[in-house]
């Protein structure tokens, strides 16, 4: 379990902002790829809610240059394979269950799981768990209750997802407990839709140059 939280922490320390999309279009998915690891966004997080995620992560995987694919929006053991065998480097879930923490129990790929509360975070520390999702951020507390966890839950990383913006992710970023942060904000669905890669890329670079 040591080895895929290093594993874990290695991709989310490549950069403070973990691009979290939604593509509906596989054919978007590697120009906007090359536009997110061009702009200094490298780990990219592909959510399972349409019926083109998993041919996206397998373009992704195979066709962009420095990119680390990985899966977000994980429900199940059937999903987490799916993922896996598509090219995922690592796997986001919104939560948790007994049935997750099994598929990824026998797989080499790091799963990153949710919590929102402490009890959720001290039951994945016994599970070997030390770096996990935060979500809803905003919505269950933000910075403010994820800075009340760093001292009593001393040891544990999060990445923050669920309404974070440029506006507010220095707000976790500086917290000594955050690694990173999960945001959608740098790939808006207008720009994708007109295929501004440029503005994309300009979006990725500002967000790269935010402070872990």
């Amino acid at each position: 379990m040591r080895e895929k939280n290093a594993k874990l922490l290695s991709v989310l320390k490549l950069q403070p902002v973990v691009p979290v999309l939604v593509i509906d279009d596989v054919k978007t998915a590697v120009p906007l790829a090359r536009a997110l690891v061009a702009g200094g966004l490298k780990a990219i997080e592909i959510t399972l809610r349409t019926t083109a995620a998993l041919e996206a992560i397998r373009a992704v995987a195979n066709e962009v240059e420095g990119a680390v694919a990985g899966a977000g929006t994980i429900l199940n053991a059937a999903q987490f394979e799916a993922a896996v065998e598509a090219g995922s480097q690592f796997i986001v879930s919104p939560g948790t269950t007994q049935e997750l923490i099994d598929a990824a129990a026998g797989s080499e790929i790091p799963l990153l799981p949710g919590a929102a509360t402490a009890s959720e975070v001290m039951g994945l520390r016994e599970e070997g768990y030390e770096v996990l999702k935060f979500f809803p951020a905003e919505q269950a507390g933000g910075a403010a209750y994820l800075k009340s966890l760093s001292s009593p839950l001393a040891g544990t990383l999060f990445c923050p997802t669920g309404g974070i913006s440029l506006k507010n992710a220095n707000d976790y970023l500086s917290l000594p407990n955050v690694v990173c942060v999960g945001g959608s904000w740098v790939a808006p669905k207008e720009l994708v839709a007109k295929g501004d890669w440029a503005g994309i890329e300009k979006l990725a670079a500002e967000a790269a140059a935010l402070k872990a």
